[in-house]
């Protein structure tokens, strides 16, 4: 693996100075050899020519070597196929003009992942989808130990949502166990977590990254949803029920400890059997009243 060599370059302006004074200086030696071939006939003045038009050609390959990095930008540098370094810092700057520069963006970057039909723990299809926030923390493994990082990333991505659509349920797993809809918070640590693994590779520093859709395929929508309603149902039907037999035992346990009446068992029967009746009813309830006895 290739690890990142931080380089300090030179400061762009004093270089410019003196490029622009030496370009200068070329100019006017050229003049002068002219000046001194042209009146004395002398062979100096071509020397100082040739001298001139050197100058000026290595001045000209010296303002290749400047460059510009904006905040949480680096260029990373070779020499004839060798990693020189890296220059991270913000500013105007100059390095040997022979270098290879490659500008990298350090800055965080967002990777909106396409909708994915996968099967959960289960084997439920569903759709899914992330978002990845991360940047680059080592240019060079980033440059050279990858094709191409920004697809490395996006590739990676998808290969690690389809395994943590794989690892959990979508929102049925066994008792006390993470799924995919309860354990939110717990699934995007393991996400982050899995994509560190995979993009530490390519130099990659993952900051976040979360699911931002969740489904059941359309296929099986329907009938998913009729299932969530019925257990909807029976939820709220444990509970009426539940709530209604403790009402029940608390009537009966007043009427008892007052002495308002006193009931045989047939009697506590129809009594229970009312109640019930009236508390766990879904419609209106419209009384009875009976003139005669319990018997007739």
């Amino acid at each position: 693996m290739s690890k990142e060599s931080p380089m300090q370059p030179v400061n762009g302006y004093g270089v410019l100075a003196i490029v622009i004074v030496a370009l200068l200086f070329s100019v006017a030696v050229f003049v002068g050899g002219i000046v001194i071939l042209e009146r004395e006939r002398n062979p100096v003045g071509g020397f100082a020519m040739g001298g001139a038009v050197l100058l000026f050609v290595a001045t000209l390959i010296a303002c290749g070597g400047f460059i510009v990095l904006q905040p949480n930008e680096a260029s990373v540098l070779t020499l004839f196929g060798s990693y020189t370094g890296t220059a991270r810092e913000s500013g105007f700057w100059w390095v040997n003009p022979f270098n290879l520069k490659r500008k990298m963006s350090l800055r965080s970057r967002n990777l909106e992942g396409a909708k994915l039909k996968v099967n959960d723990k289960q084997g439920n299809p569903i759709e899914i989808a992330i978002v990845v926030v991360w940047r680059v923390e080592d240019s060079a493994q980033a440059c050279f130990d990858v094709e191409n990082y920004e697809g490395y990333v996006r590739v990676q991505s998808e290969s690690a949502v389809r395994h943590l659509a794989n690892s959990y349920a979508y929102d049925h797993g066994e008792e006390n166990e993470i799924t995919l809809r309860s354990g939110f918070d717990e699934v995007a640590v393991a996400l982050r977590r899995e994509l560190q693994e995979r993009l530490s590779k390519a130099g990659v520093h993952v900051e976040e990254a979360r699911l931002t859709h969740l489904a059941y395929a359309p296929e099986i929508a329907q009938v998913m949803l009729r299932r969530q309603q019925a257990e909807a149902v029976i939820a709220a039907r444990t509970k009426i029920v539940h709530g209604a037999v403790s009402m029940v035992e608390m009537a009966l346990h007043e009427l008892s400890e007052k002495k308002v009446v006193q009931l045989d068992e047939e009697r506590k029967a129809a009594m229970v059997s009312n109640l019930l009746v009236v508390l766990c009813g879904e419609s209106e309830v419209h009384p009875v009243v009976n003139t005669g006895t319990l018997y007739s």
